[in-house]
């Protein structure tokens, strides 16, 4: 079978954009940005800014999924802007790490929050030692849950798309019910006018002075970025699926800025509620949540400690709870949606043929398969952090040269078909082009090992292009 089923509508479009987008991130990642800032304001400064940037891809994207309302999305886009090899680096980069990195780190998530409430399932329980590798029964759980969802999928996109509504919908429910507890008890603690209060702690320097100034909080700003854009990432993904959305050229844009909207306005909110409930700086040796703060919560946990106050000792429990929702669904949504592209890949010959080929559920079972096996492989290998840091910086290079093809094929095809056109184009798009190339070049010198790292991998991509253009293994 070479033709997929036309079979999401608009509302499973808002959900896969949502729900690939909360993961377990939110509830974890505003505590090494407050260590970094050590400002709250600067803080929830840094969710708008992300907010903003990826509001801009999003409506910027629109244009591009209105002209090629086709499965592989992005990579179509870099295709015909760019050529092939531009394409294959990119599918290359996502392949090895990009999203299935993610859906391994996803996978490890839902595992350890598996373990809150069944013990076994814990990172220091190895079930399996192959000389220095030991794997944990946490890694064990999360090949099975990334096993799983793939075999859910392969059944057809009607599983998926239930998945995704029911799981997208509960997450959504639970970080509003946070976000509203908040507001009626927190109130009480008094911490938010003390938290907006403190202000940038600056940057320590070799003598052991702080360093204060503007290029000292833009640097500061620059790194904290890293954490709120991860958790805003994989967005993009609906675009991979857009053989099978019901008139793509509608539904993709409005799907996009409606997802990405609802998931910035949650976050900006949570964070709201995290300084509404607790103190942002705390200290290390604090014996208590209130002591230690957002910036030292208890293993960055900061989604647990913000429900200490309301719920005591079950706000762990529940807040595992909504972990385990949050990453099950997150994931099926990254599952979901990147094997669409490495079949549209293989479709174009840049990829394994047999990923290419329609189960009878019209399905890209074989991609699928392809694609859990290699996140498997991160899980287990335990490298799936590493390999995601190394490659945020290499994801934030290829957001960048997409919007970038919007003035290249606006002056290539002028004449082209765009149902939808870029919001506020040339400005939108160039302010999310100044933006992003600002961030990167902020971590490419305070960043440089891994996004140098994060370059070689893209790299590696040219040699296997050719190997692939000249020996045809497809």
């Amino acid at each position: 079978m070479t033709e997929l089923k036309r079979s999401l509508n608009l509302f499973d479009t808002i959900m896969i954009v949502s729900g690939s987008m909360i993961g377990s991130g939110i509830f974890i990642v505003s505590a090494d940005m407050m260590r970094v800032l050590g400002s709250p304001f600067w803080v929830l400064i840094c969710w708008i800014i992300s907010g903003i940037v990826t509001l801009f891809a999003a409506l910027s994207y629109g244009e591009l999924a209105g002209m090629m309302p086709n499965a592989g999305g992005q990579f179509i886009y870099l295709k015909r802007a760019y050529g092939t090899l531009t394409s294959f680096v990119y599918g290359w980069t996502v392949f090895t790490v990009i999203q299935t990195g993610v859906i391994a780190v996803v996978a490890v998530a839902f595992a350890k929050y598996v373990g809150v409430f069944i013990p076994f399932f814990d990172e220091k329980h190895i079930v399996l030692g192959i000389g220095k590798i030991g794997i944990s029964s946490t890694q064990i759980l999360g090949v099975a849950c990334i096993c799983f969802l793939t075999w859910l999928n392969t059944l057809g996109i009607n599983n998926g798309k239930i998945i995704q509504r029911v799981f997208t919908s509960a997450k959504i429910m639970a970080l509003l019910g946070l976000i509203v507890l908040a507001l009626i008890f927190g109130g009480k603690a008094g911490y938010w006018q003390s938290n907006m209060d403190l202000p940038f702690q600056g940057t320590l320097l070799e003598d052991g002075s702080m360093d204060k100034s503007m290029h000292a909080l833009f640097t500061a700003l620059g790194v904290a970025l890293i954490g709120a854009l991860f958790s805003s990432d994989a967005w993009n993904n609906v675009t991979f699926i857009a053989g099978e959305i019901k008139n793509p050229r509608k539904n993709i844009p409005l799907g996009l800025l409606i997802g990405v909207c609802i998931v910035t306005v949650l976050y900006i909110l949570a964070n709201v509620a995290y300084f509404i409930l607790l103190p942002g700086l705390g200290s290390t040796t604090g014996t208590t949540v209130i002591e230690r703060g957002i910036a030292f919560a208890e293993n960055d946990r900061v989604g647990s400690a913000a429900m200490f106050p309301i719920f005591g000792d079950v706000s762990a429990g529940i807040m595992a709870l909504l972990i385990i929702v949050s990453t099950f669904g997150c994931n099926n949504g990254l599952i979901l949606s990147g094997a669409r592209l490495f079949q549209a890949m293989a479709h174009e010959g840049l990829f394994f043929k047999g990923a290419s080929y329609l189960n009878k559920h019209h399905v890209p079972a074989r991609a699928l398969w392809t694609q859990a096996a290699w996140a498997s492989v991160l899980c287990l290998s335990g490298s799936y952090g590493s390999l995601l840091d190394y490659c945020t910086f290499a994801s934030l290079i290829f957001y960048l040269i997409t919007i970038l093809a919007i003035f290249i094929l606006r002056k290539k095809e002028p004449h082209a078909e765009r149902p939808y056109k870029a919001f506020g184009y040339p400005i939108i798009p160039a302010l999310y082009i100044l933006l992003v190339g600002a961030i990167c070049v902020d971590l490419l010198i305070y960043k440089t090992e891994n996004t140098g790292l994060g370059l070689m991998i893209m790299a590696i991509g040219v040699p296997v292009y050719f190997f692939f253009a000249r020996s045809r293994f497809v």
